[in-house]
């Protein structure tokens, strides 16, 4: 019995490393993306002492998708052109990227919430249709930054 524990446990490492192998940008990607909310959060709360909820919100977006850049360029997409011209285009088109996505929320909300997806549907909850958008916007933040920004 315990020779057979052994073995699905030495099954299940493999399947999980090879997991983690196949989809480590993936799993770095979504790793980042909490450590980048933090840092929006943690920025936010602590402008909030000098600062008013709009500007407070201002910064902790701008000082996440700064740290977000970096830690995408270095860790995740493994970037190794360290010149000037390059990280000034790549931080162009993130910071567009990052632009375009934010509208994109701040738009698809309310259209979900409000308007319906046609004719019969009358909304969606404000939470679920959160989620929609939510993926939406991480899942096109991920396809730009690997096919456009840090494209190889």
């Amino acid at each position: 019995m315990a020779r057979k524990a052994a073995k699905m446990n030495g099954k299940l490492q493999k399947t999980a490393k090879n997991f983690i192998t196949k989809y480590k940008e993936q799993i770095l990607y979504l790793a980042f993306g909490v450590a980048t909310t933090l840092v929006n959060w943690i920025v936010y709360t602590t402008s909030l002492i000098m600062f008013n909820l709009t500007i407070s919100n201002i910064i902790a977006w701008f000082l996440a998708v700064i740290f977000a850049f970096f830690t995408n360029r270095k860790y995740v997409f493994k970037q190794t052109d360290a010149s000037q011209k390059s990280i000034i285009r790549e931080l162009s088109l993130f910071l567009s990227a990052r632009i375009f996505s934010g509208i994109f929320e701040m738009l698809g909300l309310p259209l979900l919430v409000y308007i319906g997806l046609d004719q019969e549907i009358y909304g969606i909850e404000g939470a679920v249709a959160k989620i929609i958008i939510s993926v939406i916007v991480v899942v096109s933040n991920y396809l730009f930054s690997k096919f456009i920004i840090f494209k190889k």
